[in-house]
């Protein structure tokens, strides 16, 4: 391979990583209008009952991606590691070995798949009815869980490129094409099954443009079985182990809830909890998107001990990335309730308090995201996995005590009490430290500037939208004026020279 085929990816990196950033956007926008309209469209045309239940049974076969056991986290950071080498061979036969890994995976997880499908009705309080249709609804989406283990290799390869622009834009297209498909399904009067097989169908079959766009970033790359090696395997597991654990706590911290909602209350709450979820999901997603290219870039200022390239991405990335979700997060806890009726109806209010609940946890795990990547890349990987593990085994205790007395909102508390301790007393000063950064010095410099102007503008919106109360048209104009009026306090707030900086570098992206 051609030495201009290893350094293609190191050129200008700054458009590089707003190239990335940018598709990365696209996707999660995208995403995100989708499922705006097509879950209210496929709530009313399934019912709730229906809708709930694909919500129970989808979200169940997805949490057996926990089996990937940290090796796609680690499978980017050691193609990443040799593409600096320009060790094509280690690359290969790290690919090759968790490939092999991986399809082995798929297979165990198929196999669980077809255990809990067979057993649903015994797991969840649903009728037989219900299980029938759901056994099939986990056999279908545990088939796509199960190929997506082995094909993520592929992606892996383009991602520890740097080339997330590649998986993003074939993202975003499966995503249109899964949207139009389930509406045509419904719109053809198909029912749940059929509905849930043509979507994944899709899904399918973007796998292999995965496995082409690989071949494509890295023309030499070679997975096959013969090239699985054992020590490359224990190589990648002393990183993958404590990023499993990480993963697994993501899980019980923010994708648990479903599962405990189901077995305490049964499906029709689930779809209330969804209607929250999605407009969380989607605001962590649309503010969180830099984290994941930082990734990268700190693993390599970690090897070549730029400690001041550390503390720039820390104080930089946490100061951007509360600066995305304040203001979202501001009109959310003020203008929750017309937004959930104009959006499914009344009939979904319930969603209203857990919204505003965890518009609160949200914003306080996307303000830690880059100290989580610092901490991740830069060699405390196995802390910051206690405390993820930790934080989530008190979420699942605490949901699991306070749904019985206090319902969905219990649920919401027992999530977002332990994410603010981990957050606030443990994460982001151990970020610092790590990067040696005061504490008041980062808190001065990265959360002030960005929290006082989402106090200020988040009471002037209250009032405004008690005294002028009107339809989604009203509410709509008041949460752009607030957030307008946000991002002016914002650039006043940081001070004279970190607005230079920005301007300089926007213009650097311009040229």
């Amino acid at each position: 391979m051609t030495e201009a085929a290893w350094t293609a990816a190191d050129e200008r990196p700054l458009q590089r990583i707003a190239r990335n950033v940018a598709t990365r956007y696209l996707l999660v926008v995208v995403e995100m209008v989708i499922g705006l309209v097509t879950l209210p469209f496929n709530l009313h045309h399934l019912g709730q009952e229906a809708y709930g239940l694909w919500m129970l049974t989808a979200g169940v076969s997805l949490h057996f991606s926990l089996l990937d056991l940290g090796y796609g986290g680690a499978m980017v950071k050691f193609v990443a590691q040799y593409r600096a080498h320009r060790d094509a061979r280690a690359l290969n036969e790290i690919a090759s070995t968790i490939f092999v890994l991986f399809a082995a995976i798929g297979l165990i997880t198929y196999l669980g798949v077809i255990g809990l499908a067979i057993n649903l009705d015994h797991v969840f309080n649903i009728t037989a009815a219900q299980a029938a249709t759901g056994k099939w609804i986990l056999l279908i989406v545990g088939a796509y869980v199960a190929a997506n283990f082995a094909f993520g290799t592929f992606g892996g390869i383009c991602s520890g490129f740097q080339r997330y622009d590649i998986n993003n834009n074939v993202g975003t297209t499966t995503t249109i094409v899964a949207a139009a498909v389930n509406l045509l399904v419904i719109w053809l009067g198909f029912g749940l099954i059929t509905l849930v097989a043509a979507t994944t169908s899709v899904r399918m079959l973007a796998l292999f443009i995965y496995r082409r766009n690989a071949y494509k970033v890295f023309p030499v790359l070679q997975v096959r079985p013969g090239l699985f090696r054992r020590e490359r395997l224990r190589e990648v597991t002393g990183f993958s182990i404590y990023a499993a654990i990480i993963d697994w706590a993501n899980k019980l911290n923010y994708e648990i809830d479903e599962v405990v909602i189901g077995f305490f209350m049964g499906v029709a709450p689930v779809a209330v909890w969804a209607v929250a979820d999605r407009i969380i999901s989607a605001t962590q997603r649309l503010t969180n998107q830099g984290n994941t290219v930082l990734f990268p870039v700190v693993v390599d200022s970690d090897a070549s001990n730029r400690e001041g390239r550390l503390r720039t991405v820390l104080l930089e990335g946490t100061r951007l990335s509360l600066a995305l979700v304040a203001p979202i997060a501001m009109v959310l806890v003020v203008m929750a309730e017309p937004i959930v009726r104009r959006w499914v109806g009344s009939s979904m209010d319930g969603a209203v308090p857990v919204i505003q609940i965890l518009a609160v946890a949200v914003t306080l795990r996307v303000a830690n995201a880059t100290g989580t990547t610092v901490l991740k890349g830069a060699g405390s990987v196995r802390s910051l996995a206690m405390v993820n593990l930790a934080t989530g085994v008190a979420n699942l205790i605490l949901s699991a005590l306070l749904i019985k007395p206090y319902g969905l909102v219990g649920v919401a508390i027992g999530t977002l009490i332990p994410i603010a301790v981990s957050s606030i007393v443990i994460i982001f000063p151990r970020a610092c430290r790590r990067v040696g950064l005061p504490l008041s010095v980062a808190v001065r410099r990265s959360v002030l500037p960005t929290i006082w102007p989402a106090v200020v503008v988040g009471a002037l919106l209250y009032v405004v939208h008690v005294e002028f109360p009107g339809g989604i048209l009203l509410a709509m104009v008041e949460a752009a004026a607030a957030c307008l009026l946000y991002a002016a306090l914002f650039v006043f707030a940081v001070g004279r020279n970190d607005r230079q900086l920005y301007t300089a570098r926007i213009l650097e992206l311009a040229t």
